[in-house]
């Protein structure tokens, strides 16, 4: 039987276009939101580490459903296999086997431990492998767990801390009866780079913390609904120009059971943050902060009487001086540290001596410094993450502390992140970029030595592909904006497509870098599938661009940044195929604010929004923060009217929809409440959900309804 040529063409066709189809899948709702850290996260190397004192690193390993502990010397790359899983389930585990290898905390060069649950076990390695026993058991409700290589440890129970000593005896460091008269936590809502509130010496002898009174805060509901009849949860939550917390530094001496009080002296109300050691526990050191936020004092103080022996120096600024990291002193000194700071437009280090004098500064340039990494003493090198080629990217580098000689170390274009062997002569560097997924190499500081570990496999190579174009604009000022254009898969350069802008534009984010995917977020590229185009940019406001950058918005939220963004929106009413009617606004928390500002301050943009936890009026967000960019609502009045939207609801003209969990503490429930009962009293319809318990964000698998929630509303108005 014989067949035409066109009959055969078209099978062949048809063929092509049926196996196309099946590589070229697209994103399910479940690939798009939980896919990268899941299904379709790129391969890496499973809790690496460097293990102390030496140049041998540690990995887990995979091997026929079974995983391994592996040690890597270096340079001789010679490896051996430590542990496996099972036999650590034998040593450990015999009833209730572990499902995969635990994370690994070294202590020291010879001790490690992990934690599971409220036990902690304690490995020894020694010539004959690694060996592991049950260490301590916590109190059933211990939090903020700090270990030190002494194997000691602190944690807090409730409001009060305690103290495990080496030979295992528990101290009660404080015994308060109040609940809101709090040791051993983070305070100021951790702002200032304070993510803790417990702080060993470095010889183990004492035990600073902090210690916050916060009586003469007003209390705040917070209403859990799961529970019948509802539960109400009464945290404390100083807003801006209202009454704060009194926080000071403690020092507790096991030997004695004595504390000492640091006198940081008056006013009650201002920041500390910075807590330092000195290596010789004689000092330590804490930057005080005016509650404006305009004025640092470096001080230090005897440990012993806890008085302040001097002010080593002050930084000011008219508009705010943000502290970020505690010092670092230089190894084997007890005189020589290295202090962070934005004193000339950009974060850089410079190196001071304890009694107040500057050295010299190590670090300079219109870029950010991002990272400390480590250390080497043999070189006099620093090692360092920094931004230095462009905001977009992430490079690892060598600085000199004597000559302020900086050399690149990494020669890969995209966002690397290292870790270094205690001696800072080899680095772990994990990086990715738009089309790069994760690689990991090993590599010298001190030679050319570089060893590529893994290359992964791009986990989305069978997906339709949205396609992503790098845009840069200008502000108003002649300042570039960096922004991505997501497109879809199959664009037609004749049809008119709707766009979705995301945003967040406020300080200490950034959303557009040179990393993986070129998207970065795989539910842009759902929608680009969907028929959508995406667009983000980052505005003046956002992160890693310097002060000015930052400080551009000074206590005008969301003006400045919404400039910005309209040259986003005038750019894409410029595109062939953009549908200039159909333009939608969608984004969480500030972004929520900037979302809501928009629909309400400029109605006439967007024809949806979507505004996931937004602060609504600035008078109602926390003081440490509001107060940094706004100052209180009675010193600048004009600002937070004209950034406040509850009077504001009668300008809406296009669909908007409200998103706030019930048990959020960050951007407290009643902002959108109250925005509702403002559209009720002036006749506004608006869309509203809520998520019943979820905090700020909405995370796990409840995020699935979330983002399916606002795809819906994005294809039914948009």
């Amino acid at each position: 039987m014989r067949f035409s040529k066109i009959f055969v063409l078209g099978i062949l066709c048809v063929c092509l276009s049926s196996q196309l189809d099946a590589q070229q899948k697209n994103f399910t709702m479940e690939d798009a939101v939980l896919g990268l850290t899941t299904h379709l996260a790129p391969k890496k190397i499973l809790h690496p580490s460097w293990r102390p004192g030496t140049h041998h690193f540690f990995q887990v390993l995979a091997d026929n459903q079974q995983e391994y502990l592996v040690r890597t010397a270096y340079p001789e790359r010679k490896a051996d296999t430590l542990l496996s899983l099972r036999q650590l389930n034998k040593q450990l585990f015999t009833d209730n086997p572990l499902s995969s290898f635990p994370s690994i905390t070294w202590l020291d060069q010879d001790y490690a431990y992990f934690r599971k649950g409220n036990n902690l076990y304690l490995g020894v390695l020694t010539a004959a492998g690694f060996s592991w026993s049950h260490w301590v058991e916590l109190p059933a409700k211990a939090q903020n767990l700090q270990v030190n290589k002494h194997r000691q440890l602190a944690y807090t129970v409730n409001q009060n801390l305690f103290m495990v000593t080496r030979d295992g005896k528990t101290l009660a460091v404080t015994e308060e009866n109040d609940p809101n008269v709090i040791s051993g936590q983070s305070v100021h809502r951790n702002e200032f780079g304070i993510d803790k509130g417990i702080f060993f010496s470095p010889k183990g002898n004492l035990l600073a913390y902090y210690h916050m009174d916060q009586r003469m805060v007003k209390d705040y509901p917070i209403i859990h609904w799961d529970k019948v009849p509802a539960k109400v949860d009464m945290i404390k939550y100083p807003m801006a120009g209202d009454t704060s917390h009194v926080v000071t530094v403690r020092i507790f001496h096991p030997t004695s059971g004595r504390t000492t009080i640091l006198q940081t002296g008056k006013p009650a109300d201002q920041y500390l943050t910075s807590v330092t050691w000195s290596p010789d526990e004689q000092y330590i050191f804490v930057a005080l902060l005016n509650r404006a936020q305009n004025h640092l004092q470096l001080n230090k103080y005897d440990v012993v009487t806890g008085k302040k022996v001097a002010t080593l120096f002050e930084e000011k600024d008219t508009k705010y001086v943000e502290p970020q990291h505690p010092l670092t002193f230089l190894p084997g000194s007890k005189e020589e540290f290295i202090w962070w700071s934005e004193r000339d437009g950009y974060m850089h280090l410079y190196l001071y001596h304890t009694d107040g004098h500057l050295i010299r500064r190590l670090t300079r340039g219109d870029y950010e410094v991002n990272d400390l990494i480590g250390m080497n003493p043999s070189t006099q090198e620093i090692i360092i993450a920094s931004a230095k080629e462009t905001p977009l990217e992430q490079h690892i580098y060598t600085v000199n502390w004597k000559t302020g000689k900086m050399k690149r170390l990494d020669d890969a274009p995209g966002i690397h992140r290292a870790m270094a062997s205690d001696d800072g002569k080899w680095i772990y560097d994990e990086y990715k970029s738009a089309n790069v997924p994760n690689v990991c190499l090993i590599q010298s500081t001190t030679s050319n030595f570089r060893e590529e570990i893994l290359r992964a496999n791009d986990p989305l190579q069978d997906y339709r592909r949205a396609k992503v174009e790098d845009v840069t604009l200008y502000a108003d000022d002649g300042t570039p904006l960096y922004g991505k254009l997501i497109l879809p898969p199959d664009l037609q350069s004749n049809k008119k497509y709707p766009v979705i802008v995301y945003l967040y534009n406020g300080p200490h984010l950034q959303l557009v870098k040179n990393t993986f995917p070129a998207s970065t977020n795989l539910w842009y590229e759902y929608m680009a599938q969907k028929g959508f185009i995406v667009f983000t940019m980052d505005g003046r406001g956002s992160a890693n661009r310097g002060q000015k950058f930052e400080q551009a918005i000074f206590r005008n939220l969301g003006t400045i940044e919404m400039e910005d963004q309209l040259k986003g929106v005038a750019y894409l009413k410029s595109l062939s195929y953009v549908d200039a009617k159909r333009i939608g606004v969608y984004g969480w928390s500030y972004g929520g604010f900037m979302t809501t500002s928009f629909m309400l301050r400029h109605p006439d943009v967007f024809k949806v929004g979507v505004a996931g936890g937004p602060v609504l009026d600035w008078s109602m967000y926390e003081a440490m923060y509001t107060e940094r960019y706004m100052d209180t609502p009675q010193e600048n009045p004009k600002g937070f009217e004209t950034s406040a939207l509850m009077d504001k609801v009668k300008n809406l003209k296009g669909k908007l929809l409200l998103i706030h969990g019930t048990a959020d503490d960050v951007v407290v429930w009643q902002h959108s409440i109250m925005f509702l009962q403002q559209c009720v009293k002036q006749g506004v319809q608006v869309d509203y959900f809520v998520y019943p318990e979820h905090l700020h964000n909405v995370r796990g698998k409840d995020r699935v309804h979330l983002m399916q929630k606002i795809t819906d509303y994005f294809e039914q108005y948009l």
